[in-house]
């Protein structure tokens, strides 16, 4: 996609101060940090969003998923992290290359509800 600025930054076209990169993935702090850690995790390949993700991306958006606490812990979470993935505009999702938010650094982080 020549205008999404996610892939310009798997291209090296945007720097990023990355945290994680191989053939297929691409993990990097986010510019507006919700949490003292933030960090995004995106494919190198664009799907639009989730919705759009179909059965030839399966091992992909497996290999997202194992990799997030991966990271989250070498980033310091050691007591747990959100990981969001916006979809679609009324799911808040203001850039439409598909990326999971891992987000941390907190005892509690805004927006959780208390389940006790």
């Amino acid at each position: 996609m020549d205008n999404c600025i996610f892939c310009k930054i798997a291209k090296r076209e945007i720097p990023s101060n990355e945290i994680y990169e191989d053939e297929d993935i691409l993990a990097f702090n986010d510019i507006n940090p919700a949490a003292p850690i933030h960090f995004l995790l995106i494919p190198k390949m664009h799907i639009d969003s989730l919705t759009d993700a179909q059965d030839i991306h399966q091992s992909l958006l497996g290999k997202m998923l194992l990799l997030a606490p991966q990271l989250a812990k070498k980033q310091g979470c050691e007591n747990g992290f959100r990981t969001i993935i916006n979809t679609g505009p009324a799911g808040g999702q203001e850039i439409f290359h598909l990326h999971f938010h891992i987000i941390g650094g907190r005892d509690r982080l805004p927006g959780m509800i208390n389940p006790g």
